[in-house]
């Protein structure tokens, strides 16, 4: 038998955490086989060693998801147990098969399986989370895979060219220069898919476009697959022009994260909005990812940490 402790960073935070009647907590109990007391700011597991480890890697994710989405659903503490306990390997979603030879991309975890999988069967998917999670790549890749298999005629990826904290304005170049920049991490993705060649060639036939946000004002697409990038860093009324370009046998997926706002303070992002206001709509649905899908460099998942648990623990303290 071991035991484990767990810093609370928002109090507020536990009653989400724990759930109706603690019902998330007896479920995690139930299902790992521990003890979970919660005293002194402090969540308290005791139990064998590896139940112990999996219910704190849990209870972390889930304290995490509480104090950045200010809940917790069921459907979070079943997803964050079965990756936990293995029950739902990523390996259960079939390598993406894109245009590079000999090149598949797979989902590397359960989060990003259920992200492939919304896809697979939505025709409208928001997909929200922190950096480094793949809510761009893995978008990209399911896009060149309809694409390569003709289950759509083109691809547009669309990025809004919002200033992070620079000026448009004092960057060199012209129009399509200065808006360059915010359309690289598109390209990026869409290269370690195709050749340079093939994406010129499909660029110049019309069969992809990378395009900023404000250039599908008043279009209809048929047969595409149009994806969102930074979505948080729209208005409300882009992101309802954006949506309503949808046209026959086309999907749309918009991906971004609510903690990297770039709007100013008084305008409220597009992508919270359209997450309260079309939830429950029948033919889309929401994913999100956590700390627990990020696959970069192991410190990025840390950094994204540090970051949240900051301002909880000023909240707490007030």
């Amino acid at each position: 038998m071991t035991e484990a402790s767990i810093a609370v960073v928002d109090s507020k935070a536990l009653l989400s955490l724990f759930g109706p009647r603690d019902q998330h907590l007896k479920q995690i109990r139930d299902k790992l086989g521990v003890r979970i007391v919660a005293r002194n700011d402090q969540i308290r597991v005791e139990g064998p060693d590896d139940a112990v480890t999996k219910a704190t890697g849990v209870l972390e994710q889930l304290q995490s998801l509480a104090v950045r989405q200010g809940e917790v659903a069921p459907d979070d503490v079943a997803r964050a147990l079965s990756q936990a306990t293995g029950e739902h390997p990523p390996q259960e979603m079939p390598p993406i098969e894109v245009f590079q030879a000999g090149r598949k991309i797979q989902p590397r975890t359960a989060g990003q399986a259920d992200y492939l999988q919304a896809i697979q069967n939505y025709d409208l998917v928001f997909c929200v989370g922190p950096a480094g999670t793949g809510k761009t790549y893995l978008a990209v890749a399911m896009a060149v895979a309809a694409l390569k298999q003709e289950r759509i005629r083109k691809i547009v990826l669309v990025r809004p060219a919002v200033e992070a904290g620079e000026s448009l304005g004092y960057l060199p170049g012209d129009l399509q220069a200065k808006i360059n920049p915010y359309l690289r991490p598109l390209l990026d993705a869409l290269r370690e898919m195709m050749d340079y060649d093939q994406i010129k060639r499909y660029t110049e036939q019309d069969l992809i476009e990378v395009i900023p946000l404000a250039y599908m004002r008043g279009r209809t697409l048929n047969d595409a697959f149009i994806i969102l990038d930074e979505a948080q860093n729209t208005t409300i009324s882009q992101m309802k022009m954006f949506l309503t370009r949808m046209g026959r046998n086309s999907k749309i997926v918009v991906s971004g994260d609510v903690t990297q706002v770039d709007l100013p303070s008084h305008t409220h992002s597009g992508l919270i909005d359209a997450l309260r206001r079309l939830k429950g709509i029948e033919g889309l649905t929401q994913v999100r990812l956590t700390n627990a899908d990020i696959v970069r460099h192991r410190l990025v998942r840390e950094i994204v940490r540090a970051y949240e648990e900051e301002p909880a623990r000023r909240r707490s303290n007030t």
